[in-house]
């Protein structure tokens, strides 16, 4: 699930629109307006984008087997030549991606990558970043394999997603207030800001990409209140900004979870049960 070459300098406009903007919010607050800004997590951040590139670089998937066999043994073709193959393009990469980020909570194999992103005691355009080393190396694209499999291209997929993950960039914002009627549909900074919360009243929550209506239908909306303030940051925090520590550390509770339990049932819960035995952890 590679962009074709034609893309990548619309790609490259894309992140360096990303990294401007992601450094202009750091001297805006720190510097115009004088409000803390965390520098440090900021270069934490920037050296984990840096790193997923270069691991991505590598061409290493562990779900491109199944990509390759889903779109191989394709129901049929469909091909976006109008709304309603976008339309259902759009629906289904946000219910896929709903399934993603509820397992990348809920399943501690998924956890160990994406607890990178939840690191952060901050949140920050700069926190939208971090995403990780190790997302292709789990097989965190087999979420999408429906998609190929109905009879879309792998390419329009990874278009879907990568649309999806660049309108998320902007959820990070987190003096961005409520947007009114909007909060009824779409994913907004208030409702991302209660998924990135460690709060036990708001731990497991807001899965969306673009919408929200899948929380809603399925029971993981939390709204963000006025009398709870949101602590950032993972259950229990975690201080380093040494990139390899930030990329690494969930992996290595992940190990001693393992190398702790006493069985291969017990094991295989710790791979596919909750990170830590519980949620949030």
């Amino acid at each position: 699930m590679d962009l074709v070459p034609e893309a990548l300098p619309w790609l490259l406009v894309l992140i360096g629109l990303v990294l401007v903007s992601v450094t202009l919010e750091g001297v805006v607050r720190s510097f115009v307006l004088r409000l803390p800004y965390d520098w440090r997590a900021y270069a934490a951040s920037m050296a984990d984008f840096g790193g997923r590139r270069a691991v991505d670089a590598l061409g290493l998937s562990l779900a491109s087997p199944l990509l390759v066999w889903a779109y191989d043994n394709r129901l049929q073709t469909i091909s976006l030549a109008g709304p309603v193959s976008f339309l259902f393009l759009f629906i289904g990469q946000e219910l896929c991606y709903y399934g993603y980020h509820r397992a990348a909570h809920r399943v501690g194999w998924f956890w160990a990558t994406h607890a990178v992103h939840h690191s952060s005691n901050e949140l920050s355009l700069a926190a939208a970043l971090r995403l990780g080393w190790t997302g292709k190396l789990t097989g965190t694209t087999i979420f999408f394999a429906p998609l190929i499999w109905l009879g879309f291209s792998p390419l329009a997929v990874t278009a879907a997603v990568a649309t999806n993950l660049l309108y998320q960039f902007w959820l990070h914002a987190s003096w961005i207030p409520k947007l009114g009627w909007l909060e009824w549909v779409f994913n907004t900074p208030s409702h991302h800001r209660v998924h990135h919360g460690s709060n036990a009243e708001y731990l497991d929550c807001n899965y969306g990409g673009v919408l929200i209506i899948f929380d809603r239908l399925f029971g993981s909306f939390v709204e963000e209140r006025s009398d709870v303030q949101i602590r950032y940051g993972l259950s229990t925090p975690l201080l380093s900004h040494n990139p390899l520590r930030i990329a690494t550390h969930a992996w290595l509770t992940l190990a001693r979870d393992l190398w702790a339990a006493g069985s291969v049932w017990q094991r295989l819960k710790v791979l596919v049960g909750p990170p830590g035995g519980r949620a949030g952890e």
